[in-house]
């Protein structure tokens, strides 16, 4: 699918997760690829959201303030804490251990290390220090850019078809914050979409 991406659409891409690191998040969401997309202020994105005052910086900002930054709890953490619930409904973690190590030998409950991933079809992106893995959500809507292109009846992926994608999967917080800024859908899509059929042209 990447080869179909022009050089802008591939740089929307590498600059999102970029984003996503300086922000400090663990993750390539939606609101870093919207980051992306209207870093450049003379770009087609930027340009069809400029009324409502939609800005790299504006979007960073909304990111930084809806994005829960609480840290994950240890193992040590986890495991009181489903010892606490397992024993408010009658269930004593310890005894359910102590039972099964000695049914089954000690060490029964190890889980097995996991196989390495495997980099895949986003595996290109991820270079540089700190793998920042895309949500499932931001890897629809990269599919979905493809599906655009393809309705259009071009057989290339630009930031326009992005932007599409985001639209299309019509969920997660880029659309979130377009949508509390009043964005209008339905003229947004006819702006890229106009966008698209100038440079295909």
């Amino acid at each position: 699918m990447f080869e179909r991406f022009t050089t802008e659409a591939r740089a929307v891409v590498i600059r999102a997760q970029e984003e996503a690191r300086a922000l400090g998040h663990g993750h390539i969401g939606t609101e870093h690829v919207l980051i992306a997309l209207v870093a450049d202020p003379d770009g087609p994105v930027a340009a069809a959201l400029r009324d409502k005052g939609i800005t790299a910086d504006f979007v960073r900002g909304e990111a930084r303030r809806r994005v829960e930054r609480t840290p994950p709890l240890s193992p040590v953490d986890r495991d009181a804490e489903d010892a606490a619930a397992l024993k408010a409904i009658g269930i004593d973690l310890d005894a359910v251990r102590a039972a099964i190590e000695r049914n089954f030998g000690a060490g029964a409950l190890r889980l097995p290390h996991p196989e390495p991933k495997k980099r895949g079809l986003f595996g290109r992106f991820y270079a540089g220090t700190g793998h920042v893995p895309f949500t499932k959500r931001n890897k629809k809507v990269l599919e979905l850019s493809l599906r655009e292109a393809l309705r259009l009846n071009q057989k290339f992926i630009a930031p326009e078809h992005i932007a599409l994608g985001l639209v299309r999967e019509g969920e997660g917080l880029a659309m979130l914050i377009l949508a509390d800024r009043g964005v209008d859908f339905d003229r947004f899509r006819d702006d890229l979409v106009r966008s698209l059929r100038s440079h295909a042209a």
